[in-house]
């Protein structure tokens, strides 16, 4: 072959696949109305296709902004990206959502998401208790939820997820009582009984009503008796056993190391 024609065949070919480097990438959704892709969406959604789901409403958020339709559909998307285990970007969705949209009439809903993917629902209180020690989870995802939920049940008491709401409160301040009681614990382990005390004695100060604070007390009276504090030990005791008058530490049944609040069997 001639140095003419090689050089007209590389030539040619660098053409082709610079062509094919500039060109645009095809839009599998293009000629698809909003409100067809967003009846598509719900329907992959449905069948648990949520990642098919994701790419057809980021379309409808786009093609409908400034919409209802894309509202919904911004909405919707937290739920996906919640679902399939993003959850920084559900979070981000919801709270771009909630900042741009404070009367929509699904802004109770929103903040009822908010917290479940904080909540983490598959470790939570519907969840496999016997299993885990949610105290060891994330706090401030904990206390995260919980200001999501507490805003949803004060804000929009009548609303349908108000009632679950206040449950999961209920649910995170035993769990975040827990997870204090367990440093106390482990400092008594430890013999750092005055840490120990403090520790416990907080949270009895700021969880008094979870079941946790049965075991905080206990902690209290065996660290203040190493300590030889007799009076805030006999304290201690008499606030035990008043609270919990049939607690098994009073009666060796189980020691300030063992059972968990949460354990139930």
């Amino acid at each position: 072959m001639k140095t003419s024609a090689v050089s007209s065949v590389i030539a040619a070919l660098m053409v082709a696949t610079l062509a094919g480097c500039g060109s645009t990438p095809t839009d599998e959704f293009a000629g698809i109305a909003p409100d067809k892709l967003y009846a598509d969406a719900k329907d992959e959604a449905a069948d648990g296709n949520y990642e098919n789901a994701i790419k057809r409403l980021e379309k409808v958020e786009a093609r409908a902004s400034g919409t209802l339709l894309a509202q919904q559909a911004q909405i919707d998307l937290a739920y996906a990206y919640y679902k399939t285990g993003e959850k920084a970007q559900a979070l981000a969705k919801l709270e771009r959502f909630i900042r741009l949209h404070p009367t929509s009439p699904a802004l109770d809903y929103a903040l009822y998401l908010q917290g479940l993917v904080n909540f983490n629902d598959d470790l939570g209180l519907f969840g496999r208790m016997a299993r885990q020690d949610l105290a060891e989870r994330d706090q401030q995802a904990a206390r995260d939820a919980y200001e999501s939920f507490k805003q949803l049940s004060e804000r929009f008491p009548a609303s349908k997820y108000a009632a679950d709401a206040r449950l999961r409160m209920n649910y995170i301040v035993n769990s975040l009582a827990s997870g204090e009681v367990k440093v106390a614990q482990y400092y008594l382990r430890r013999g750092a009984y005055l840490a120990a005390a403090n520790r416990a004695q907080q949270a009895v100060i700021d969880y008094r009503s979870s079941p946790a604070i049965e075991q905080a007390l206990y902690i209290m009276v065996r660290a203040y008796d190493h300590l030889g504090l007799t009076q805030l030990r006999d304290d201690a005791e008499r606030v035990l056993k008043q609270s919990f008058p049939d607690s098994a530490y009073l009666t060796g049944g189980i020691k300030a190391e063992e059972k968990p609040w949460w354990q139930l069997w």
